[in-house]
């Protein structure tokens, strides 16, 4: 059969990794989230921490321990620029080369975007509500519940900076994505039994 591809757009504490993972066992096909960033410098011949600091933020200002400049430094924010761009193009490109290989699941990262223009997409967005990401925040990173909150309400407006500045599209809005849930309404399980029948209806058969 054609080749296909899920992307999985998340709100922090959301379960979106792990619908990715379960989707990966049910459909044997690659799911890929961090892994993007080590493929990423492997084939730049770049440190993953360059990665690591871009990941999912269209912020600039983290450049200047890297690149030695203080934040007066004439031109700064035009470096900066093109640092990111470049690690945009980078990452954009692992995961367009994993794309023309195989089948796959790709978390975050404007990947939606990134594969527009490939076949056989479906776009996927999962949300929750704050209690429960709170709870699997805590969960997850050992955080207290205030230290929850604010990790969650920062990587919320990184992500969201991050995919509306790279994309033309409004993180988290139903229509930049072909199929919504809430995990706080619907388990794990659920939500990737759907998205798995979704994908045969839309991709086996239409193969057949």
């Amino acid at each position: 059969m054609e080749k296909y591809f899920i992307t999985i757009g998340r709100q922090l504490g959301s379960g979106g990794k792990r619908i990715g993972a379960q989707l990966s066992q049910r459909l044997n096909i690659p799911s890929y989230d961090k892994e993007l960033i080590r493929l990423a410098s492997r084939e730049s011949g770049m440190g993953k921490e360059f990665f690591e600091e871009f990941d999912e933020k269209s912020s600039y200002s983290s450049w200047g321990k890297y690149l030695g400049f203080s934040s007066g430094f004439m031109g700064y924010d035009e470096v900066s620029y093109l640092c990111n761009e470049n690690l945009f193009k980078i990452q954009s490109d692992v995961i367009r080369g994993l794309a023309e290989k195989e089948s796959g699941i790709f978390i975050g990262r404007c990947a939606d975007y990134i594969l527009r223009n490939f076949q056989n997409c479906l776009r996927v967005f999962i949300s929750a509500d704050m209690k429960d990401r709170i709870k699997q925040v805590i969960k997850d990173e050992n955080l207290t519940e205030k230290e929850a909150r604010i990790r969650i309400e920062r990587c919320d407006k990184q992500r969201s900076s991050y995919y509306n500045f790279y994309s033309n599209k409004t993180w988290g809005l139903a229509s930049s994505y072909d199929l919504c849930f809430n995990s706080s309404f619907m388990s794990i399980e659920e939500i990737a039994e759907i998205i798995e029948e979704q994908v045969k209806r839309k991709f086996y058969m239409k193969s057949d």
